[in-house]
């Protein structure tokens, strides 16, 4: 079946489905800032640790699923095929390494920011490094994830873009500096219902439109979509069984396992135990959120396998795919392409809002208190607030800078590894290396970033050849001429933003390094900075006398962090007697820590 005509765009109850998602979104932030009483700077940046499993599991999820996947994923089915399900298994590998490497160090310190625990095992320099490295990660990703679906919703809609992206952050920045991570945490269980009904809605309508699941099927095995296998350990071919398991293990370990956003609210959960069950939960939803994806890309073939609307320019790049498809399949149903809008724009503000809040607890524990020991709770919490409006205010801005670079997911996944990949190398040094010191973490740190940075880079500036990438193709032989003359208005308001992407060199001729240094999947960017970092790392603390020192058993993996899981019932109230005494000081105040933990264990 080709393309249908689109004969109409928004009408008044879209607008009133989307309005009422982002009023209710603001009302949550309000309650939590002004009908809860006041806040200490714990209970904003913690929500007061004393959150249970699932709302926690469901924010994690929530964030999880961003407008990047909800844009990103699906068109990614739809050019390289189903291979990206892969993914399920990735998720698995993640969640067990967080839970039972990373959550057991962090959760017994009980910090705000995983970068405190940079300056407890190594020193202040290490601890800055870190948190520099990750305030630049993560304000390029918001400036995505702000850009990508105003952009797609300008197209699909014809709401302003810069009106869009402005209104998006501010509402973002709102909430999160109003309420805080309360505030965050069950507006993402509420955006959690909104995004999963405007999925079901274009999964539902898709599948009815196009005779069945069994014709869908049908159409993608054909076009050769249904490629779950491929094991070709080539590791600059960009999706295979491997890059996905190995190298989007570890970029998704760069996400859940050391980023601040994603600690801070596990370590809000009441025990270790309410902390791994909600990573736990929360891999159910992200399987669910893959399904869902998955789904979507292969309805998105089944409609346009005969006329393809990126080739034949009824939309300016492919993360514009899913916006046209609702308003394409839900015209007939007014409501419905304004709760797809929602859902997109409440994967956004989850996102955008969870990011805001840990660079705030970032930026207060790691560079405001460190210096101004002395100030007031009431003076923490007001700042943590300016500070959330400020990131906010960035963000909005560095939304212009995205508008310049390549796909979506292919550049948040870019930026998690070329960052995230060296930081998640120098956490592992610090938990799993015992004789690891700070000049290996120092060296290990700037030579693991230079890697990754140096094949990021060059990925962008020289793209891999299309038989690294290995589209599949895309037919527009059953397009209507009258109706490509009709959406033509579709390419027209921003021209190509995507697709190639604003950096790249067209004129230079391909060198070796080109085509295999600079070709590397995507996906390794992680593993690359990863491995570099711990190898360098390893090598030079030895060189430097690393052996010699002695390292608190506190800062380690030990065996007793692992033995604890079958004797959870003997020892959670001394775990939690111990954590809740370390957050009363701060984390960082070594004599006072050194006394909540040797108490306790003198009296067993």
């Amino acid at each position: 079946m080709g393309a249908q005509q689109l004969t109409r765009t928004f009408v008044v109850w879209d607008y009133l489905v989307f309005a009422g998602m982002l009023s209710i979104s603001a009302a949550i932030g309000v309650y939590y800032a002004f009908c809860r009483g006041g806040q200490t700077q714990k209970d904003f940046l913690m929500g007061g640790r004393k959150m249970t499993a699932l709302p926690v599991a469901l924010s994690l999820t929530s964030s999880f699923m961003s407008a990047i996947t909800i844009l990103g994923i699906p068109s990614e089915i739809y050019r390289f095929g189903a291979i990206f399900s892969m993914y399920g298994f990735s998720y698995i590998i993640m969640v067990v390494i967080t839970s039972e490497v990373f959550l057991p160090v962090f959760y017994k310190l009980g910090i705000t920011s995983t970068y405190e625990y940079l300056e407890l095992r190594f020193n202040k320099r290490i601890r800055l490094c870190g948190t520099a490295l990750f305030i630049l990660q993560t304000v390029l990703y918001m400036g995505v994830v702000i850009y990508a679906p105003a952009l797609a919703m300008n197209q699909a809609t014809g709401l302003n873009l810069w009106g869009t992206i402005i209104t998006t952050g501010v509402i973002c920045t709102f909430y999160s500096s109003m309420g805080g991570f309360k505030a965050v945490v069950w507006i993402h269980v509420f955006q959690v219902g909104i995004k999963m009904a405007g999925f079901f809605s274009v999964i539902i309508q898709g599948t009815v439109v196009q005779g069945g699941i069994s014709n869908i099927l049908n159409d993608s095995y054909h076009g050769g979509r249904l490629n779950f296998w491929d094991f070709n350990p080539n590791p600059l071919q960009r999706y295979t069984f491997w890059t996905i398991i190995i190298g989007g293990s570890i970029t998704w370990l760069t996400v859940f396992g050391i980023s601040p956003a994603q600690v801070q609210r596990y370590n809000a959960c009441k025990s270790r135990f309410h902390a791994k069950m909600s990573l736990y939960i929360n891999l159910i939803g992200c399987w669910g959120i893959l399904a869902c994806t998955t789904l979507c890309g292969l309805v998105l073939y089944s409609r346009y396998h005969e006329c393809d609307p990126w080739t034949s320019k009824k939309v300016s790049a492919p993360d514009q795919l899913m916006p046209y498809l609702a308003l394409d399949i839900l015209q007939d149903f007014p409501g419905l392409p304004g709760l797809f809008v929602a859902c997109i724009y409440s994967a956004t503000l989850s996102t955008v809002s969870a990011s805001v809040n840990a660079l705030a607890a970032v930026t207060i524990s790691d560079l405001i208190k460190p210096h101004f020991p002395s100030l007031s709770e009431k003076t923490l919490s007001q700042l943590c607030k300016v500070t959330s409006m400020l990131y906010g205010a960035l963000c909005i801005g560095m939304a212009a800078l995205a508008s310049l670079m390549g796909a979506l997911l292919q550049v948040v996944l870019s930026i998690f590894g070329i960052i995230g990949g060296p930081l998640l190398g120098l956490f592992s040094l610090g938990i799993l290396v015992p004789f690891a010191n700070s000049m290996g973490a120092l060296v290990g740190l700037t030579t693991g970033f230079a890697i990754s940075l140096w094949v990021g880079i060059g990925a962008q500036l020289y793209p891999p050849l299309p038989e690294r990438n290995l589209p599949l193709s895309l037919i527009t032989d059953g397009c209507n001429v009258t109706s490509f003359h009709h959406q033509r208005n579709w390419n027209a308001t921003t021209g190509t933003p995507f697709s190639p992407n604003a950096f790249q060199v067209h004129s230079a001729e391909r060198t070796p390094l080109m085509d295999n240094w600079y070709s590397l999947s995507f996906l390794y960017f992680s593993t690359v900075g990863m491995l570099v970092t711990l190898l360098v790392g390893i090598i030079v603390s030895l060189l430097t006398g690393g052996r010699k020192q002695s390292i608190d058993d506190r800062f380690l993996l030990t065996k007793e962090d692992f033995l604890s899981n079958f004797d959870f019932f003997k020892k959670e109230k001394l775990v939690l007697n111990q954590t809740l005494y370390v957050i009363e000081n701060d984390g960082t105040k070594m004599t006072d820590f050194n006394q909540a933990i040797n108490q306790p264990t003198q009296s067993v």
